[in-house]
């Protein structure tokens, strides 16, 4: 993911850099390529037990599978497939599916989230953010040369207001190294770059620490560093690991990288946004000549007399879904969550959580079939069953947004977090669906154009694995390709 100024690298930091705590979502290439497809039919009855011998084998007897396979047709109820479908299991980004389609249903696809600028008198202007996480340098010169093309060139007083989401930043339930990394950023009112930094380790000569290089001065400035790194010699194996101390703005760094490897590159959280916000927007007036006495961060500090000067707008909700399914992104979906819980006083999240239910039970989604933590799925705390998902993809189906919503999931070998998956098998283009990761669960649920045979609505989840990321996969994907067998026989 690119934006103006910076580029986003979803590395997690706390660990070791080379070992697998994986984000939601996260979709690399698979380590082991799945067997040759079999280009036998395979009929209907048949299904139970081709998919039995896949979660039965010895790798997952303690993990738990959940499962349900339906035809789309909404005049079809009988399922396919289902494996404890109504029990509840930890869905990763699979919850995307839910706040996504609960977004779209609500707000519109033409739904855009804008920025303001009011003035306050004569002097003094207060900036406005409601949440808006596609917001770079880009959009903050614009509102600085609107300001400029009115004539304003003195700010007494500068004020932007964090003020329009309310409680939490960051989720309580999420995990301390998920916080600490770039795909766990905090979802304010005021979001610039996507709340990220990008961090640079490179060697330098042998014996030397290594250089750590920041990609913005503003955001780097909210860090300390303690660097007890080495350069090591030539074809050394490469070992860094760089550790946040809870309740410090610190960053500790050890471990090595030889004098010839690459530069490692990872990603951070502004630990302040709206003062990061503040401080960017500040140098960017200045750069248009705009000079600014005094700046501070605020909260509803809008009065009546206040007038709009200047203002920016996202892009359309349709456009946001995509980078929220196809690149599993966690801020986005956060985001949506609290502007559906925006609309009145209280804690945005909370309300956020409510609105998806009554949105989903009102499309006809059974409101016992899952809990929600968050909106993006990086909470453990997420209970969903593969009912709820199932139900939620075929209900969207039948709705004037089916189309939008279908086309934000990633297609299989063309794009988003499923572009390297089944490359070279006959569910290449044929199936868009949400992909989901976190430490010992993995998902995948959306829909399946199967040729010869109808169309398919699915949910794979399986929990508790001991099994490394591209196992558990493996283990789907194969699922996902026996479903493309399918025939009426």
């Amino acid at each position: 993911m690119k934006f103006q100024g910076l580029k986003v690298f979803r590395t997690p930091f706390l660990l070791l850099l080379f070992n697998a705590q994986v984000m939601p979502g996260l979709a690399t290439m698979n380590l082991k390529a799945l067997p040759r497809q079999a280009s036998a039919s395979l009929c209907q009855a048949q299904l139970p037990g081709a998919i039995d011998a896949v979660i039965n084998r010895p790798q997952f007897r303690r993990a738990r599978w959940g499962i349900l396979i339906e035809p789309l047709s909404p005049a079809t109820t009988r399922p396919l497939y289902s494996h404890d479908a109504e029990r509840y299991f930890i869905p990763a980004s699979n919850v995307k599916l839910l706040t996504t389609a609960a977004a779209l249903r609500q707000l519109g696809a033409n739904f855009r989230i804008r920025t303001s600028v009011y003035q306050v008198g004569t002097a003094s202007l207060r900036v406005v953010g409601r949440g808006d996480p596609s917001l770079t340098a880009t959009q903050l010169r614009d509102l600085a040369q609107q300001l400029k093309r009115q004539g304003i060139r003195n700010v007494q007083q500068l004020i932007v207001d964090d003020g329009y989401f309310q409680g939490d930043k960051i989720n309580l339930t999420w995990d301390w190294g998920d916080v600490q990394s770039d795909y766990g950023t905090s979802a304010n009112s005021l979001i610039l770059n996507q709340n990220a930094v990008e961090l640079r380790l490179s060697p330098q000569q042998v014996g030397q620490p290594l250089r750590v290089t920041w990609a913005d001065a503003i955001a780097s400035s909210q860090w300390q560093v303690e660097n007890n790194s080495l350069t090591e010699a030539a074809a050394t194996p490469n070992s860094v690991a760089v550790t946040a101390v809870l309740g410090q703005p610190l960053l500790q760094i050890k471990g090595q990288l030889a004098v010839d490897a690459q530069p490692e590159v990872i990603g951070l959280p502004v630990l302040n946004p709206a003062q990061y916000f503040l401080e960017y927007f500040r140098e960017v007036l200045t750069a248009q000549g705009i000079k600014v006495v005094q700046a501070s961060v605020g909260t509803n500090t809008g009065t009546i007399s206040e007038r709009e000067v200047a203002t920016v707008e996202s892009p359309s909700l349709a456009k946001l879904l995509v980078e929220t399914n196809q690149e599993s992104n966690n801020l986005y979906a956060e985001v949506l969550l609290r502007t559906l819980g925006a609309v009145v006083r209280g804690d945005t999240t909370e309300l956020g959580v409510k609105k998806i239910k009554d949105t989903l039970t009102a499309l006809g989604v059974n409101p016992e079939s899952y809990v929600l933590a968050d909106g993006s799925g990086l909470s453990r705390q997420n209970l969903v069953s593969p009912e709820a998902i199932a139900q939620t993809l075929k209900r969207m189906a039948q709705t004037p947004e089916a189309s939008i919503y279908r086309a934000s999931l990633p297609t299989a070998g063309v794009n988003g977090t499923l572009v390297r998956r089944f490359l070279n098998t006959s569910a290449l283009g044929n199936l868009q669906a949400k992909t989901g990761t976190l430490t010992g669960v993995s998902a995948l649920s959306g829909y399946l154009n199967v040729s010869g045979y109808q169309p398919l609505v699915f949910s794979l989840m399986v929990n508790q694995s001991d099994q490394s990321p591209a196992i558990q996969r493996q283990a789907i994907d194969e699922i996902v390709l026996l479903l493309t067998r399918l025939r009426s026989c």
